[in-house]
């Protein structure tokens, strides 16, 4: 599993000219799923990702998280994380979980991130082709790769 996480002033996520998720303040996170993935892995990922301290306190410092700040979640699927450019000028994608698979984990992230912070994140749609607008926060913005976690 892969998250681009985001730190921003503002982020919404449109389809077909329509705002289906917007938040301010928090995490813009865009979630790659692999067919290798587990409820296990999404549950670890996403405990590391509320307890980063990666927001400023009163000295300047990164050393509040999320919930220090209010912040809140924007979780889209993107499963062009798992692009492979090794060979050619065209990705393979042959590493992203299969749709089936990877909307099962993705909604169970939803869910799981609501369970842990209290409150539901907004979201894109699996599948459509969205629009994403941020306003970057820093710009501050982590990768984190459950392979290279050792989830």
């Amino acid at each position: 599993m892969r998250f681009v996480i985001q730190c921003v002033e503002n982020a919404a996520v449109e389809i077909e000219g329509k705002t289906v998720g917007s938040i301010g303040k928090g995490f813009l996170v865009l979630a790659g799923i692999s067919e290798t993935d587990t409820r296990e892995t999404a549950d670890r990922m996403l405990e590391k990702m509320i307890k980063l301290r990666i927001f400023e306190d009163e000295n300047g410092k990164t050393n509040l998280n999320l919930a220090s700040v209010g912040g809140e979640i924007l979780l889209v699927s993107q499963f062009t994380l798992y692009a492979d450019c090794r060979k050619g000028n065209r990705p393979s994608f042959v590493k992203a979980g299969s749709p089936q698979h990877a909307e099962q984990l993705y909604e169970y992230l939803i869910t799981k991130c609501e369970q842990i912070t209290g409150k539901r994140p907004q979201t894109g749609e699996f599948g459509a082709l969205m629009k994403v607008h941020l306003t970057n926060d820093g710009p501050f913005t982590i990768i984190m790769d459950s392979a290279e976690l050792g989830y």
